[in-house]
């Protein structure tokens, strides 16, 4: 039989396991377990990390989270949005990985201030339905893009419409892509697209290594357009398409528009907010 004071330990070490919340003492504040969750991605070091949070802060399960702490890197962002869709959860992220553009700096004290005084960002996916030349239509979400590039050694030949109007009867390229303000920092502004700040009410329309015609450098359109991209002798020029890691295989059209009635919502420390990301971008070297 335990000794009395080691009874009265364990019924403690009960009760603060079963309490819906912890404090984090060094903010001086109380972190709702029920309504905060950990995720992190598979690397060991950002799971040995969202052990220590749990074990400091404790966290419940994600179905029934209001913000969802994340753990890891961009790529790894990604997906926990993609998990999320449907979800109200906001998602703030901690950089456990090796970009972060989406991400929060990684610290382990004051938590709760931080998710306290964080600001939230809406971003709104990009839908893409895509047709196989077998016949399949397949639909998946982008966050970042939708992009289509060629298959094999020839260039790609694609036909590009706007709300249904023919803009461009014939680029000659790598591939071509729509991207998001979220995603103008990423493959958009490797591939020379302009970068779109948040909130701003457009999408971006960006070729990859055009050969003809040679200048044409992509355009900026409103959001509510709907992009149809056309594959042009497609049994002799091959063509993929991808929205986020999402690839489909041999596509014969590909009709890309922004999906309004899904928000996702991003957690940022106010000075590291993602405006002020995309804005310094623009400014480096």
């Amino acid at each position: 039989m335990p000794a009395p004071e080691t009874q009265d330990s364990a019924r403690a070490d009960a009760r603060h396991a079963e309490s819906p919340e912890h404090v984090d003492k060094a903010a001086g504040r109380k972190l709702k377990t029920k309504s905060v969750a950990f995720v992190a991605s598979p690397d060991p070091d950002a799971q040995e990390a969202r052990h220590r949070l749990e074990q400091r802060y404790g966290g419940g399960p994600v179905a029934g989270a209001e913000i969802i702490v994340a753990l890891g890197g961009d790529g790894f962002m990604l997906e926990t949005l993609h998990a999320h869709f449907d979800r109200a959860a906001a998602i703030y992220g901690m950089n456990y990985g090796t970009v972060g553009f989406l991400m929060n700096g990684y610290e382990e004290d004051g938590l709760a201030a931080r998710l306290a005084s964080a600001e939230a960002v809406n971003l709104h996916p990009l839908q893409m339905q895509a047709e196989t030349l077998d016949g399949q239509q397949i639909q998946a979400m982008a966050i970042n893009e939708v992009a289509l590039f060629r298959e094999s050694r020839q260039a790609a030949k694609l036909r590009i419409s706007i709300d249904g109007v023919t803009r461009m009867t014939e680029l000659i390229c790598d591939g071509v892509m729509v991207a998001t303000p979220a995603g103008s920092t990423a493959y958009n502004l490797s591939a020379h697209g302009p970068i779109l700040p948040i909130g701003t009410p457009l999408l971006a329309l960006t070729p990859i290594s055009a050969f003809r015609p040679r200048r044409w450098r992509g355009a900026l359109l409103p959001h509510e357009a709907t992009v149809t991209l056309e594959v042009l002798e497609h049994n002799k020029r091959p063509v993929s398409a991808t929205a986020d890691y999402t690839e489909v295989r041999d596509v014969l059209r590909v009709t890309v528009r922004e999906d309004r009635s899904r928000t996702l919502r991003l957690l940022f420390d106010p000075e590291h907010n993602l405006e002020e990301r995309i804005l310094k971008e623009q400014f480096t070297p």
